[in-house]
């Protein structure tokens, strides 16, 4: 396989709009080849999203999912450009993905890992530093595993970084930069809320056991 250099990594992200990661990908995928990994951000929908990253998206819906049973609810808020994207099918069966996606994730707290507060990274940094499998590890080894695990764990709280429940060899991220070149506008995942039956509240717990055996020994 070739080299993926910066500069060629660079280039292709010039002349498509597509993210750094996409065209790192593309490239990857087609062994270097410029016209190649081209092709194969257009397959993938990716070529043109980038450059309508930076658009104001102010438009857009709010919806809800409710789960079969009526146990877990999602709120969530999806922001377009305009009013006529807001109103197009393509559009509104995004959002209703994207609220059974956070349905389907209860792991999920943030919309991407720039949201999450600095505190809790290093609290998942000092959690795995004192793990006992890295104890007897070399200092600059630890801290690259260390690195590593805590990406990940930051990853599992972010709703971007999930697999989609529909296609696992996406994420949802790349899923909305799909629509961004379906629909030719920026989309955003603004804020969302999900509701979990009895969540928060202190259930009685009833030992049966021992009242039976009090029962008993009376």
């Amino acid at each position: 396989m070739a080299e993926i250099s910066a500069k060629l990594v660079k280039e292709l992200r010039e002349r498509t709009g597509a993210g750094m990661m996409d065209c790192k990908k593309a490239l990857k995928e087609s062994d270097g080849d410029q016209e190649k990994a081209i092709e194969w951000l257009r397959q993938k929908g990716l070529a043109s999203a980038g450059k309508k990253a930076g658009r104001v998206a102010a438009e857009g819906l709010v919806d809800s999912y409710i789960h079969t049973g009526g146990r877990i609810g999602v709120l969530v808020e999806v922001n377009c450009e305009t009013d006529f994207v807001a109103r197009r099918e393509e559009f509104q069966t995004l959002v209703r993905n994207v609220a059974m996606q956070i349905a389907a994730c209860p792991n999920v707290e943030y919309i991407g890992v720039e949201e999450i507060p600095e505190e809790i990274g290093a609290k998942e940094k000092e959690i795995e530093m004192g793990r006992e499998d890295l104890a007897k590890k070399p200092d600059n080894i630890k801290e690259k595993i260390v690195q590593g695990r805590v990406e990940k764990r930051l990853k599992e709280m972010c709703l971007l970084d999930q697999p989609y429940i529909k296609d696992q060899n996406i994420t949802v991220s790349e899923l909305i930069k799909q629509s961004i070149a379906q629909l030719g506008e920026n989309i955003k995942v603004r804020r969302f809320t999900r509701f979990v039956l009895g969540e928060g509240i202190e259930k009685e717990v009833q030992d049966f056991a021992s009242e039976v055996a009090a029962q008993m020994g009376q």
